[in-house]
């Protein structure tokens, strides 16, 4: 397999420290762009919505443990392997989330709903594009019960 090396666009800066399962849709979040990346922010605010992409640099994956597992651990949810759920705990400590966007400035993206703490590095920021991002997509019933109170 091969490995790469992906640099931050920008840093995660919010009141959350610690790693949560839920009420993240509360959160707001100012994203910092490295000076070399302000630019691209440029026409960002013409959008409602955007995708961040980053790395869950705390996430502690162990295949063992986390291949498979109950979502949140929780024992009323199905044992489902890791991609087909979106735990933080993953082999690649990849994250990814649709958030709204709050304000776009010079050299800060603001967000509300961003599962990210504090410090938390982020590699890109594209738009949100319904045609693109499916809003009719289904999920099974344990998902949604799960998504309760997450956002």
């Amino acid at each position: 397999m091969e490995n790469f090396i992906m640099s931050p666009v920008g840093t995660v800066k919010n009141n959350v420290h610690e790693k949560k399962d839920i009420s993240w849709g509360v959160d707001i979040s100012t994203i910092e762009i490295k000076a070399e990346f302000i630019s691209g922010l440029k026409g960002l605010e013409d959008f409602s919505h955007c995708i961040i992409l980053f790395y869950l640099d705390q996430a502690n994956y162990e295949c063992e443990k986390h291949l498979q597992r109950r979502p949140q651990n929780r024992s009323d949810m199905p044992l489902v392997g890791i991609f087909s759920q979106r735990s933080k705990d993953r082999p690649n400590k990849i994250g990814i989330t649709a958030v709204e966007i709050v304000s776009v400035s010079d050299d800060e993206l603001v967000v509300k709903g961003l599962d990210a703490v504090d410090g938390t590095p982020v590699l890109d920021i594209k738009p949100y594009y319904p045609v693109y991002d499916k809003k009719d997509a289904s999920v099974p019933e344990w998902a949604d019960c799960l998504m309760k109170n997450y956002f």
